[in-house]
């Protein structure tokens, strides 16, 4: 969102108010410097207004008069406060009526609409006649505009902190590919130019610019984009590769089998796009009661002004109606969400919660599914040695861990890495070290030949090992290489991804709630069965590419309210898919960007806290809209005149004092919400 950065076309638009986090209505969007400009030019012109003009006809105790000219120049001041600081909400308005759906921005600018021309029309009278004293309405006008506008930035302010997803995304690709040309040297020129059939160098440590096929070479590819999994790719020659995978250990070329707009990455751009412009169309509480308001101000003032023209004229009736609409604007109904926005996005950004898109959160109670990715979510999302078992009397573990990882120096292979950081110390020098492509390492430690396979390269040199062994790390999910020592195992390392710590108890508390965990992942049957067991899921699907993950969600919503938790390229469109996505703080930058709430810690108990505070402000968010739409079903009717019949008419001072009450009810309401 950097700034209501482009891509936020997409990601917090509800289109009708629910998003007046983004002042996007009708497609219209306020850039956050506009937003703050408009209020202080606003306030600026509401101060002289106040002072020259009475509240609802009546003089207040600051209330200046006598200054010549006095009604014209609040009227020149409050056009100006009218055109320039009411055009988000005559925007706003447009796009909700053009799709059929009043709300907020309809409600406030038919208040403002109605209190301008009017005041226009007494002001014009009262010169005309000097006797009419016509109230105007100008001090309602200009306060409303600035609440309104004040509540809008204290939202904008406190969801406007995400990315773009579309932007990150892009960033995984290189702007430029090594071609080759006739003469069989390489040019760098933009992806955008390659065409199929293209042959492209990619070097070593660098991203694949787009989908191709392996030419030549045998690259390692981290393709965790793709599958979510962290562990290494072998490509041979013919294997696909995809676009914004990374090269980890050796140069190789590749042809190029699809343009940059129709690869991997660009389907994946697309879903998110997609899901998160799907998402605008959800409508806010705030919305349906705005909604609601605005029918019954205008029934309610229609009414009054038929009924009292009738029994009294169109000269008594007009002021009555006029008041009605008036007093429909929302001033506490539009600080209602905005103050418990920016109390819940404070306690939840202390606890490392950062709320995105506010919006979502309104989704809570009709929550039923919790679907989840496992690398990265429910475990550390990197390779570690789990399990270590020796063959022999020969070699402890932590001396078959010191000679694998001796072989291993310099790899970039992720089982390389896993080695090198569990142990310390000195290593044992290796001497003619050899990679062999898919299999493994070799190489001479003092007299000793020792080599580090994995178990295809185990059976094609013939090399006998207990199976009993190998199947209990494999059961586990593990991936499981052999230390051969002059063509004898002499041990056996078993590396996995391990449990976060809270996962179990997260798992445990999630379906107290009723909320149904799904694991989702790009592994393997086998590894995602083996997580599940151990922390009680039941229903797993495993093998996964982004559009399933996305397919997957939308076949979940069919049966109830969907939370997605994920932290990869591959769950980002998921996680703009979902009612509710959530992304691991520690994950990419697209799926942090393409989701609702961003969990800092990576802590999956942290999405217990982020529901416990999101149903605490649901329940807020509920009570202020009462106090705020409270106010006007009692204050409508009386100054319809309801009453009147009985000589009960709402007195301005009476309407204006129950309107600043329940204002106040609502900020302080709002400032009770506490983490419990």
């Amino acid at each position: 969102m950097h700034d209501m950065h482009d891509m936020h076309d997409m990601h917090d638009m509800h289109m009708n108010h629910g998003d007046h986090d983004m002042m996007m209505h009708g497609g219209h969007m306020m850039h956050m410097g506009n937003m703050k400009q408009k209020l202080i030019v606003s306030v600026i012109l509401t101060i002289p207004i106040i002072l020259l003009s009475p509240m609802m006809g009546m003089a207040l105790p600051f209330t200046i008069t006598g200054v010549p000219g006095q009604n014209w120049l609040v009227l020149v001041l409050g056009s100006i406060l009218f055109f320039y600081g009411g055009t988000p909400f005559f925007n706003g308005a447009r796009g909700e009526l053009q799709s059929k759906q009043p709300a907020m921005m309809t409600l406030i600018t038919m208040g403002i609409v109605v209190a301008y021309f009017y005041s226009l029309y007494a002001t014009i009278m009262n010169a005309w006649h000097p006797h009419a004293m016509i109230m105007d309405f100008f001090w309602e006008l200009a306060t409303l505009i600035d609440i309104m506008l004040l509540g809008h930035l204290i939202e904008m302010n406190a969801v406007m902190k995400a990315g773009s997803a579309v932007d990150a995304l892009a960033n995984l690709v290189p702007k430029a590919a090594h071609r080759r040309q006739h003469d069989e040297h390489y040019q760098d020129i933009p992806i955008d130019e390659l065409d199929l059939g293209d042959v492209v160098l990619v070097k070593e440590n660098e991203r694949v610019p787009v989908d191709g096929r392996v030419l030549t070479g045998m690259p390692t590819l981290d393709e965790s984009l793709l599958t979510g999994e962290s562990v290494g790719v072998m490509k041979h020659e013919g294997d696909h590769v995809v676009g914004g995978s990374l090269n980890s250990n050796t140069p190789f070329t590749m042809t190029v089998a699809k343009q940059a707009q129709d690869g991997f990455l660009a389907q994946v751009q697309q879903l998110v796009t997609r899901a998160q412009q799907a998402k605008t169309k959800s409508e806010t509480l705030a919305d349906r009661v705005a909604g609601w308001l605005f029918y019954a101000a205008t029934i309610i003032g229609i009414l009054a002004l038929v009924v009292w023209t009738v029994i009294h004229g169109f000269a008594f009736a007009l002021p009555i109606a006029v008041t009605v609409f008036i007093i429909a604007c929302p001033h506490a109904l539009g600080l209602a969400i905005p103050l418990v926005v920016a109390r819940l996005t404070g306690i939840a950004a202390q606890q490392g919660l950062l709320i995105q898109n506010r919006p979502a959160l309104e989704q809570v109670n009709q929550l039923r599914y919790a679907l989840m990715d496992k690398t990265g979510t429910l475990t550390a999302g990197n390779f570690k040695v789990q399990q270590v078992l020796t063959t022999t009397d020969a070699m402890t573990a932590d001396e078959i861990l010191q000679t694998a990882a001796a072989l291993e120096q310099g790899s970039t292979h992720p089982i390389a890495t896993s080695l090198l950081q569990e142990v310390a110390g000195d290593l044992p020098t290796v001497m003619h070290q050899e990679t062999i492509p898919g299999a493994g390492v070799t190489g001479m430690i003092g007299d000793d030949h020792f080599a580090l396979l994995n178990m295809p390269a185990l059976h094609e040199r013939g090399i006998a090992h207990e199976h009993a062994m190998f199947a209990s790390l494999a059961d586990k999910g593990y991936t499981v290489s052999f230390l051969v020592k002059h063509d004898t195992v002499v041990g056996v390392i078993g590396l996995g991804d391990a449990i976060k710590d809270d996962a179990r108890q997260f798992i445990a508390d999630l379906k107290a709630q009723q909320i149904t965990p799904v694991m989702l992942t790009g592994d393997n049957e086998a590894a995602a069965e083996v997580i599940a067991q151990q922390l009680g899921i039941e229903q797993v699907h495993a093998n996964l590419k982004p559009q399933d993950k996305v397919a997957l969600v939308t076949q979940y919503q069919q049966q109830g309210g969907v939370m997605m938790i994920g932290d990869g390229v591959n769950d980002s469109p998921a996680l703009a898919q979902a009612d509710l996505g959530v992304a691991i703080g520690a994950g990419t930058d697209v799926a942090i960007n393409a989701a609702d709430v961003v969990l800092v810690h990576s802590k999956p108990s942290d999405v217990l806290t982020l529901l416990s505070l999101a149903h605490q402000a649901k329940r807020k968010m509920t009570q202020n809209l009462w106090w705020g739409a409270g106010y006007n079903l009692i204050a409508l009717p009386l100054a319809a005149g309801i009453l009147m019949p009985i000589g009960i008419r709402l007195d301005p001072m009476v309407g204006a004092i129950l309107m600043s009450l329940s204002t106040i009810v609502v900020a302080i309401n709002a400032m009770t919400l506490r983490l419990k």
